[in-house]
């Protein structure tokens, strides 16, 4: 009975690789469902391998136990036919054929799954003092000498929390293959409101500009990348702050439509989206529409704005992939240069785990889009 037990609830946890999270603490469980998936892949064996030798419910079990293993490894085979059409589509999209071995990470393999995490040296300095406001960024220098792009990582949090310490194993790989990191912190709501951190990102480019000859820094080769709230800030800033040596903007997962995104809540036993937003823009919708405009980065798009790469999954239960739709749909309509991963799978912060299902597709990903907007030999 206890078996049977046990595979019941391990039922329910795999759908979690299907159907959007119901709960706040059950979307932390998909994050690891989906990007740790052999795991319960491995429970679930041993289920099946105990099952044999046990009379007790042994067809339901069975049954249940098949149907989980199944649903367990789907974002692994899912991952697999997405990243196996990547390369193609991202070199049409930014127009640049990267060679074969140009950097060692694939776009899917299982093998790759198990790789040990990477860790580089960095630094953390102060890059904006004002009064009371000491912002610092982290810096990861290149492990590979000569003068090289610089990217900026925007942290996410709700636009209220988080730090530049969020997640910083991309930050170590890129360091790794040639380019510099500056992973920043900012002013938070509900203290700072919109535009402070687009204001920040401004003050960090100056500051990275000024450390150019001491750091190494190509200043004609910037990119930002901004997960979830830093993406929405990472785009606002990409977009509107004409930035000359800015070569292309990398989207997580990021509110793109903030009028549309106040209109159609997140689900409140996940986050209080309005609340959230109403902290970041000072208010509701009705009160500050053009607050709502002016921090939307749809809005912003020219003909000459950045490459944008988006990457977003399709089971996002606290910022909607319907952002990242709308966003893709603007930047078709000017012409810009762009390409909009989807993962069928994948929730919020998919990327958590580097080698991942989703881990994998996103950095390659990034990878690519870097080498191809940065003119990286």
């Amino acid at each position: 009975m206890v078996k049977l037990i046990l595979t019941i609830i391990l039922f329910l946890i795999s759908l979690l690789t299907v159907l959007p999270a119901p709960a706040f603490y059950l979307w932390l469980l998909a994050i690891a469902v989906d990007e740790f998936p052999w795991i319960f892949a491995a429970i679930i064996l041993v289920i099946i391998f105990i099952n044999f030798r046990s009379s007790s419910y042994q067809l339901p079990t069975m049954i249940l136990a098949i149907i989980s293993l199944g649903l367990y490894l789907s974002p692994v085979f899912r991952s697999y036919l997405v990243g196996r059409e990547l390369e193609k589509n991202l070199a049409v999209a930014f127009g640049k054929e990267i060679k074969k071995g140009a950097f060692e990470f694939r776009p899917f393999s299982y093998t790759q799954m198990f790789k040990p995490k990477e860790k580089t040296p960095c630094q953390s300095v102060s890059y904006y003092k004002n009064g009371k406001t000491d912002l610092k960024l982290d810096f990861y220098p290149s492990q590979i000498k000569g003068k090289k792009p610089c990217v900026i990582i925007v942290h996410g949090g709700s636009w209220k929390s988080g730090d530049s310490q969020q997640l910083p194993e991309l930050n170590s790989y890129l360091a790794k293959n040639g380019y510099h990191v500056a992973a920043i912190n900012y002013r938070l709501a509900p203290e700072f409101q919109s535009p402070a951190p687009v204001k920040d990102i401004s003050n960090a480019f100056r500051f990275l500009k000024e450390k150019s000859t001491e750091w190494n820094i190509d200043t004609t080769n910037f990119i930002l990348l901004g997960r979830s709230a830093g993406a929405q800030i990472a785009l606002l800033a990409g977009y509107s702050l004409k930035e000359p040596g800015l070569k292309g903007i990398v989207d997580l997962y990021g509110p793109a439509d903030m009028v549309w995104g106040y209109s159609i809540p997140s689900n409140p036993l996940i986050m209080d989206s309005r609340k959230v937003m109403e902290d970041y823009l000072g208010g509701g919708y009705s009160g500050h529409p053009e607050k709502f405009e002016k921090s939307s980065p749809l809005l912003f798009v020219t003909k000459q704005s950045p490459p944008t790469l988006l990457i977003h999954g399709k089971n996002d239960v606290l910022v909607a992939y319907e952002h990242s739709k709308r966003l893709n749909a603007k930047l078709e309509e000017n012409g810009v240069k762009h390409y909009l991963i989807t993962l069928p799978w994948a929730t919020h912060a998919f990327d958590y785990n580097l080698y991942g299902p989703g881990g994998q597709i996103s950095t390659y990903a990034i990878m690519y889009f870097l080498k191809s907007v940065t003119e990286q030999p």
